[in-house]
């Protein structure tokens, strides 16, 4: 568990092997936790600790790097406290030496506010880039050299309390992102709208995406004191897919967590008995056009999703339950003694659901499942449909990317990092063709790849027409060394790399975004 000590505020340039392409101009950033520890305090879990922005600056066939620490209200105080005085997922605060008693009461009863430390993902909003968490904090940064500009609540123009770190962007700059709502004293899913122009609530003409911002449709959640876990969520050209996972927050749960110091990860349930709820909702009406059901299962992260002769085909990286989640506290990821159950609790397996979009008359006994080749099955289950994945991969996939022109399209390959702990290398890269079910693998001895990011070529002829880029972090003894990686996105052969050497560790990131031309 890597703990950086030390920013690189000027850009640093690496050794080259390789070629990488002239063509690929742009700036790759990454967000991840990366600051572990303040004074004796030590954040418990992997999602925890201060967002640690990376930037790897391409161009001219050159690569430069520097990253810093996202500025953030959480961060300045657990400094000043010199110890966590802000709890995150799965760490608890330490009440601030500075608090008087009563402050720490008033804080107390108003159970606090959430923290701004958007340490998961980086995503534009027109051409600004912003890095997300799950609360309505975020934080626009400066592509350039990593400052950190503005804080923006979304909950300040629009009633959400809080919002995937995965908002997915249209071709035309739109952004749209899942989030809860309260409604009537009940939790709902929402999806929310951020128009790149027009009126804003007020009717007001507004240059702002965020007080343009607005709810399009709203779900009731079926348990009114334990709202669904959400990370992301699907969109194609005519339905907004929201998956009601059993993996819940339990209301109760959370105030007496806020009057005890208790983190969120203690308040999550996961009921193993209740069913996975795949609601789809037109996007043109913002209705309710059918929830499907399908048996328990967790998720993080959707691959992609796209309409088919009459049926939503939506694919999903599943694990079987919520152990996963315990199994990224700290004592258990530096657990030398991992065994069986450990390895299948964190194997996230990408499957495909096709829920059928005009069925045939309730009472059949057939599989509705029409598409070519599936192997997915749907039947009804009295007036519900019961929805049966087919698996894509026989290898644990996560933090899956594809070619994002194919969002909520037809589209044939996606890229991951493997989760399958007990390989020669985990740390694998793996290319998925969806539609043959084949795969291609990279991996080196003892090196292990971020998140793959697909870059198109200039003029691309084919979807997997370009490169992947993932940043490399290498084992033991080489915590000070930090990599990019530049693959062929059609072969997974490797064209070029650049690796730099730091003055301190570098920890392992979550997601990113790549920005050309910047």
């Amino acid at each position: 568990m890597r703990n950086c000590e030390k920013e690189i505020f000027e850009p640093i340039h690496g050794k080259t092997t390789g070629t990488i392409p002239s063509w690929l101009r742009g700036t790759l950033l990454r967000n991840g936790p990366g600051r572990l520890k303040f004074g004796d305090s030590t954040y418990q879990h992997f999602f925890d600790g201060s967002a640690l922005l990376h930037r790897f600056a391409i161009h001219n066939g050159e690569i430069t790097y520097q990253t810093r620490f996202l500025d953030t209200c959480a961060y300045h105080k657990n400094r000043a406290a010199n110890r966590i005085v802000v709890g995150e997922f799965g760490t608890r605060a330490i009440p601030d030496p500075c608090q008087s008693i009563f402050s720490r009461l008033s804080t107390l009863f108003s159970l606090q506010e959430p923290t701004d430390n958007a340490n998961v993902s980086v995503y534009p909003f027109k051409d600004q880039l912003y890095c997300f968490t799950e609360t309505t904090k975020i934080h626009r940064i400066d592509p350039t050299n990593l400052d950190t500009l503005d804080l923006v609540d979304v909950s300040k123009h629009v009633a959400v309390v809080n919002h995937t770190a995965h908002p997915h962007v249209t071709q035309d700059g739109t952004v749209y992102n899942q989030a809860m709502s309260i409604q009537s004293s009940r939790p709902h899913y929402s999806i929310v709208r951020f128009p790149t122009q027009g009126e804003g609530q007020t009717g007001g003409k507004s240059n702002s995406m965020f007080e343009n911002a607005e709810i399009v449709t709203s779900i009731k959640a079926r348990w009114p004191f334990a709202p669904s876990y959400m990370h992301s969520f699907g969109m194609t050209t005519n339905y907004f897919i929201i998956i009601e996972q059993p993996f819940a927050i339990s209301l109760p749960d959370i105030v007496k967590g806020k009057l005890s110091a208790q983190p969120m990860s203690a308040c999550l349930r996961f009921f193993k008995d209740e069913d996975t709820l795949i609601h789809v909702v037109e996007r043109a009406t913002g209705q309710l056009f059918k929830t499907y059901s399908a048996d328990a299962f967790l998720f993080f992260h959707t691959v992609n999703q796209f309409e088919c002769d009459n049926q939503l085909v939506v694919d999903i990286c599943c694990y079987k339950d919520s152990t996963v989640v315990d199994n990224l506290y700290f004592r258990s990821l530096l657990d030398e003694n991992k065994d069986l159950d450990y390895i299948q609790a964190i194997l996230s397996r990408p499957l495909r659901f096709v829920l059928p979009l005009a069925p045939t008359a309730v009472g059949t006994t057939t599989n509705l499942v029409t598409l070519e080749g599936s192997e997915a099955v749907a039947r009804w289950r009295g007036t519900d449909i019961r929805v049966q994945p087919e698996s894509l991969c026989d290898l644990g996939c996560e933090m899956p990317r594809f070619n994002y022109d194919y969002l909520g399209r037809p589209y044939r390959y996606f890229y991951a990092v493997s989760t399958d702990v007990e390989l020669d290398n985990p740390g694998t890269l793996i290319k998925v063709d969806t539609q043959t079910k084949e795969h291609r693998t990279w991996s080196e001895p003892g090196v292990f790849p971020s998140e793959p990011i697909f870059v198109s070529s200039p003029d691309p002829k084919h979807e997997d027409d370009g490169v992947i880029l993932s940043t490399l972090l290498w084992g033991r003894g080489t915590e000070t060394q930090v990599g990019l990686l530049v693959l062929e996105a059609k072969t997974l052969q490797e064209i070029g790399r650049t690796v730099f050497q730091t003055q301190s560790a570098v920890p392992r990131t979550l997601h990113g975004w790549f920005s050309s031309g910047l």
